[in-house]
């Protein structure tokens, strides 16, 4: 039950990948094996000259074809998901996400650009043969904010569309069983008022 994390954005952190980690934590406690590519860090001349043969590419290639779920976050820029997110798509085979279930996430600074996961991602990946691409979830600016601590932060509203979708690609992706009942909370999570 392999679930591969594909961050498409040139920076660090991101907000895009907040909600990627975010989709990542809920699965891994649903017991699934989580790996990550963060297209950031591969090497830019191999990516961009298409070379194939570079092992960079080989590997990311192969971690495509071994997982059976993709989760793939990018920002949007100018109605469009992210150009190095664009280069990784344009190396994979024509059949890359072939029986695969795929969850787009995508972040922007305001709600203009929320159909950009509906006309600019999603036919790539129905180009790319994906077995079922499940309704992307779209969040702005104020939805995943930086905490004083230097990290972001994910919006009650928002956490329950993760949530949703979590559990989509556990049960529809991954074949897991529903949850049933209320998931654990940690005591030192519970708050009492009196």
């Amino acid at each position: 039950m392999t679930v591969l994390l594909i961050a498409g954005s040139p920076t660090s952190p991101s907000r895009s990948s907040a909600l990627l980690e975010a989709v990542g934590q809920r699965l891994e406690g649903r017991g699934a094996r989580i790996d990550r590519i963060a297209v950031r860090e591969l090497p830019a001349q191999p990516l961009l000259h298409a070379d194939w043969s570079h092992p960079a590419v080989e590997r990311v290639i192969a971690q495509v074809a071994e997982a059976r779920v993709v989760v793939i976050a990018t920002p949007v820029y100018k109605a469009a998901y992210s150009g190095i997110l664009k280069v990784l798509l344009d190396l994979l085979p024509q059949d890359g996400l072939k029986g695969k279930t795929v969850l787009p996430l995508a972040t922007g600074g305001s709600p203009h650009h929320m159909l950009a996961l509906d006309y600019a991602l999603r036919p790539v990946l129905q180009a790319l043969a994906a077995r079922q691409i499940l309704p992307g979830i779209y969040a702005t600016d104020s939805q995943v904010t930086l905490t004083p601590e230097g990290a972001y932060q994910v919006h009650t509203d928002l956490a329950r569309r993760l949530d949703d979708a979590a559990e989509a690609l556990a049960t529809e992706g991954l074949k897991l069983a529903p949850r049933q009942g209320f998931e654990a909370v940690p005591f030192s999570q519970v708050r009492c008022s009196v």
